[in-house]
C-alpha cells in the first residue's frame, strides 16, 4: 500500500528538506503551505526530480475549518487510503520582548506553532488508529528547552509540543502509532535569519561552529518515520551541534 505523508509548512526550509527526504523513502507527499505558491511549486518540482510524487495542499494550520476542508476533499478522492505519516513542521517567529509584546503577536505564534499541531493531528490520527499504524513527528525547537530573549511565545509553544508529544505517544502506543519530537538548534534557513544581523555570532555560540543544515534534520525525521522505529516513541531528539 502506498504511504502518504503530510508535511505542514513544507514549501521552504526544514519542511521542504523533510518532504524531499520522505519522497526518496517512497512516500507520496502531501505538501502543505499557507500562501507561497511559487515556493510550493518549486518544492514539488524538486520532489518529482528525485522520482517522487507530491500534491499541493494549501491551508493555514491555525484555521481548523481550512484544514478540515482540505482533508475532507483529499479523503473523498482517496476513499481507500489514509495518511500514515504526519510531520507537524509549520511554524513562525515574531520576536519581541514580553514588555513590548502585543496580544496579537502572542496569539498568532501560539496558534501556528501549537494549535496547528492540535488541529492537524486530531484530523489525521483517525485513519492511523483504524489501520493500527502511523508515524507522527513534531518539529519543536531548542528554544523550547533553553529559552531565548524575545521568544517567550515561541518557546512556550515549542515546549508545549514536547509535553504533547510525550502524552500523545502514550495514548497511541496501543495502536502501534509512534509520536516523537525533533528539536532543531539554529538551522541555516530563512526563518532562522529573521532578526539576526550577525550570522557569525550564531556560529560562535554553537560548539560545532556552524549552522545546521535542513537536510540534517530531515535525515532524523526520515528515520523516525521508517518501519525501523516501531519501539521508538515519546522521544525528544535534538539536532543542534552540541548546543544542548
Amino acid at each position: 500500500m502506498k504511504r502518504y505523508a503530510l508535511i505542514t509548512g513544507a514549501s521552504r526550509g526544514i519542511g521542504r528538506a523533510i518532504a524531499i527526504e520522505l519522497a526518496k523513502d517512497g512516500c507520496s507527499i502531501l505538501l502543505n503551505y499557507k500562501s507561497n505558491h511559487a515556493a510550493a511549486q518549486e518544492a514539488k518540482r524538486l520532489i518529482e526530480e528525485t522520482g517522487g510524487e507530491a500534491e499541493l495542499m494549501p491551508f493555514d494550520v491555525s484555521q481548523p475549518d481550512a484544514i478540515n476542508a482540505a482533508l475532507d476533499a483529499w479523503f473523498a478522492a482517496h476513499p481507500d487510503d489514509y495518511i500514515d505519516v504526519l510531520v507537524n513542521n509549520a511554524g513562525i517567529v515574531d520576536d519581541e520582548i514580553m514588555l513590548a509584546m502585543e496580544p496579537e503577536q502572542w496569539h498568532r505564534v501560539i496558534d501556528v506553532n501549537l494549535n496547528g499541531f492540535f488541529y492537524c493531528t486530531r484530523r489525521v490520527i483517525e485513519g492511523m488508529v483504524v489501520n493500527h499504524h502511523g508515524r507522527i513527528v513534531n518539529i519543536s525547537s531548542i528554544a523550547g528547552q533553553v529559552g531565548f530573549a524575545g521568544q517567550t511565545h515561541y518557546a512556550a509553544a515549542k515546549a508545549a509540543l514536547v509535553g504533547a508529544t510525550r502524552s500523545l505517544a502514550v495514548e497511541l502506543a496501543p495502536k502501534r502509532i509512534t509520536v516523537n519530537a525533533v528539536t532543531p538548534g539554529t538551522i541555516g534557513t530563512e526563518m532562522a535569519q529573521q532578526g539576526v544581523e550577525k550570522g557569525e555570532q550564531l556560529r560562535i555560540d554553537i560548539p560545532m561552529r556552524r549552522l545546521g543544515k535542513p537536510e540534517e534534520v530531515a535525515y532524523l525525521v526520515s528515520f523516525l518515520c521508517s518501519n525501523r522505529t516501531d519501539y521508538i516513541s515519546g522521544q525528544v531528539i535534538g539536532v543542534n551541534g552540541a548546543a544542548l
